[in-house]
């Protein structure tokens, strides 16, 4: 249901506000460039800074964006599992295909407590749920032997794994048929090779289309040309988290003229230096700038 690209959409800000008319430009050039599935208020999008309005508005705003043309996820995890829930509902009744939830930060569940939380969720709201496990974030990682206790759950039906490990991945698809996805664009390629299904994606905010075309090339079988994609590709995903995520990415995304480089403290624009390193990486991989100083402004 959810394999392919998705993209771990940014969410643009403008004066301190979500910035809509740089949401619909964002949304119509990940698009455009054959994402299959669109992720809203992630790590990405900075949604532990958004109020609940801002979230709802969110959500509403990339819908209307999209028009229908991408599967919709909207990221609803918190670490605080009332709050999960429902934003989850809002998600369900806003009409999005599917919601992901990161593994609760801060309070550090043990591995019953990760079940709890995500069997909670799951049996409240009727709705595709993906699995995210990001421990470099939240603090702790969620086992192989988790994953397959929550396989069980009817609609738990995906997971995100970044935890870097290969081993992990692979015993996770020797023991359940859940949908894996990459959550690290660098290791998509070997992901691949191990039985994921698709990437959710940083770099697909700004190279979508050399990204889906990786996936397509591997899914058809050639190889030579998956890997000449993923070495041309690599040098931009490394420096897309050279600092902490999404700086670099909208950095980038402000020199390509799609919106503000502006975050949300307490992140802080890239420094120049990082900028230039991005920049770089950029027109390595083919992507079109708009200017060359855009991200130091």
């Amino acid at each position: 249901m959810f394999e392919g690209l998705s993209v771990a959409l940014v969410t643009p800000f403008k004066d301190g506000a979500v910035d809509e008319p740089a949401i619909e430009r964002l949304v119509d050039f990940v698009v455009s460039g054959g994402t299959d599935v669109l992720v809203v208020a992630g790590s990405t999008g900075e949604a532990v800074t958004l109020t609940r309005e801002e979230r709802r508005r969110l959500y509403g705003a990339v819908k209307s964006a999209n028009g229908g043309r991408a599967r919709l996820v909207a990221g609803t995890g918190t670490n605080v599992t009332r709050d999960s829930i429902e934003l989850t509902e809002e998600a369900r009744a806003l009409g999005y295909d599917g919601a992901m939830l990161v593994v609760p930060y801060y309070n550090k569940p043990t591995p019953a407590g990760q079940v709890a939380h995500f069997t909670a969720v799951a049996k409240a709201v009727e709705l595709p749920l993906v699995l995210y496990n990001v421990p470099g974030r939240t603090g702790t990682n969620m086992t192989a032997e988790t994953v397959v206790r929550l396989a069980e759950v009817p609609n738990v039906v995906a997971l995100k794994e970044a935890s870097g490990s290969l081993d992990q991945v692979s015993a996770i698809r020797a023991r359940t048929d859940l949908t894996i996805l990459s959550g690290d664009d660098s290791l998509t390629l070997p992901m691949l090779a191990i039985g994921a299904s698709g990437v959710v994606s940083v770099l697909g905010n700004v190279a979508p289309r050399p990204l889906k075309d990786l996936l397509t090339a591997f899914d058809e079988g050639r190889l030579v040309d998956a890997e000449r994609l993923h070495k041309q590709l690599t040098p931009l995903m490394r420096a897309l988290f050279v600092e902490s995520n999404p700086g670099p990415v909208k950095s980038l995304l402000a020199d390509m003229g799609l919106m503000a480089n502006e975050l949300r403290l307490p992140l802080v624009p890239v420094e120049p230096e990082t900028a230039k390193l991005v920049r770089q990486a950029a027109k390595l991989a083919g992507v079109t700038l708009k200017d060359t100083v855009g991200a130091a402004r």
